[in-house]
């Protein structure tokens, strides 16, 4: 893409190996804890394995850095002590890596991550080599953008009713988007526009849709 090389990763990620970086967008960590507050029956442990995910891409992965194209955070509570408690000590972990949050919508409503945390925080676009990482699917001026915000998803339709939504990466000429990673996010469901490709995440796997 536009000169340099990306790794759609089955886990729902974005490998870019000239800058030995991990992508993730969405990641919505306490969006369980918070709803749960608000009297809600959502389950548990999401986010102890969303950490977990992201443990094994690190270990799979020459990562000098992770960036989270937003969402990081739901909402003001899913600050709550055990969702930190959990996030601190995976960063204690990899106290070596540079972790870069760029602002969505529910990060500014969820406030930044706790300084312990040792996030850079920035706004969008941060440009990043020839790429524009940004939260909203909205076009840079002149360069491509990778994004998040929409957690896309596509349905696979087979015989009769049958149907399946799947995750997915939409690969476009001025905007692509990232899946999201959280594990109790939800999703849009797309349909390629003209110059874009979808690539559903499925059985371990990244797959390429025709027509």
């Amino acid at each position: 893409m536009h000169g340099t090389t990306l790794w759609l990763l089955p886990e729902k990620a974005i490998y870019w190996p000239q800058q030995r970086a991990l992508l993730i967008a969405d990641a919505h960590f306490g969006k369980a804890a918070a709803y749960r507050r608000l009297g809600q029956p959502v389950p548990h442990g999401t986010t102890a394995s969303n950490l977990a995910m992201l443990d094994r891409l690190l270990a799979q992965h020459d990562c000098g850095q992770l960036i989270f194209l937003g969402d990081f955070l739901h909402a003001p509570g899913s600050q709550g002590p055990a969702t930190l408690a959990a996030l601190m000590a995976w960063r204690e972990r990899h106290t070596n890596l540079a972790v870069t949050l760029i602002r969505g919508n529910h990060d500014r409503r969820a406030g930044d991550p706790p300084a312990e945390l040792g996030f850079q925080v920035v706004s969008e676009p941060w440009v990043v080599g020839p790429l524009a990482l940004q939260h909203e699917p909205t076009p840079h001026s002149h360069l491509p953008v990778l994004a998040g915000h929409v957690h896309p998803v596509y349905r696979l339709h087979g015989r009769g009713r049958q149907s399946l939504r799947l995750p997915c990466f939409v690969l476009g000429g001025q905007v692509s988007l990232l899946p999201a990673f959280g594990a109790f996010t939800g999703g849009y469901a797309v349909r390629p526009g003209v110059g874009e490709t979808v690539y559903v995440v499925g059985d371990g796997h990244v797959w390429p849709v025709a027509g």
